[in-house]
This record gives C-alpha cells, structure tokens and sequence, in this order.
C-alpha cells in the first residue's frame, strides 16, 4: 500500500497539528506479504473476504467478538457507520459470563 511514506513520529506530528488528533496512534505496520503484523495474518486467516488473504487498501474493517474471534470483514469502501446494524446485533447477546 505504501501510502503513508513519512517516518511514524513525522506522522503523528501532522497528524496532531492538522487534525488535533487526541486519541492513541499506533506505529505503521505491514498488513501483506511475508513481512505482515501476525495480528493481520490471523484476521486474514479468519476471515478472506474476496480478496482472500489480500488486503487492498487501506481502511478495511474487522469485527472482532469479546473472544478475540474476528467475525466478519469489510472492504475499504464500506462506511464504518453501514457497520452499525452488526455491532448493535452482536452487542445485544448476552455474553457467556451474563448466562
């Protein structure tokens, strides 16, 4: 993907200065090929998506259960608020430790 090409401190100094960003921000990470993050080996592992175990682009989306389990992917282009409708149906089980 090799979108971002600035060093990790250079990007969290823009990104604090043009967007004020507040929340946590984490170094950049390869999510294809020999070299991907182990976490995004297993998420791809668990779940292809049509790309199989391909990410396209950035922005690809996993829901992830309280198990740790990814339970289902979405692509680039879909809005993370189309997301919605899973994370309420999931958040309104009853987790094992509530049975």
């Amino acid at each position: 993907m090799n979108q971002e090409p600035w060093p990790n401190d250079q990007i969290k100094s823009w990104a604090k200065d043009k967007y004020n960003v507040q929340f946590d921000m984490f170094a950049k990470i390869k999510v294809n090929g020999d070299g991907a993050d182990p976490l995004y080996k297993y998420l791809k592992n668990k779940q292809g998506g049509t790309m199989g175990s391909f990410i396209k682009w950035n922005f690809s989306k996993f829901l992830v259960d309280e198990n740790g389990i990814p339970v289902q992917r979405y692509g680039p282009n879909v809005n993370p608020s189309a997301i919605g409708k899973d994370l309420d149906k999931r958040f309104s089980q009853p987790t094992a430790a509530e049975n």
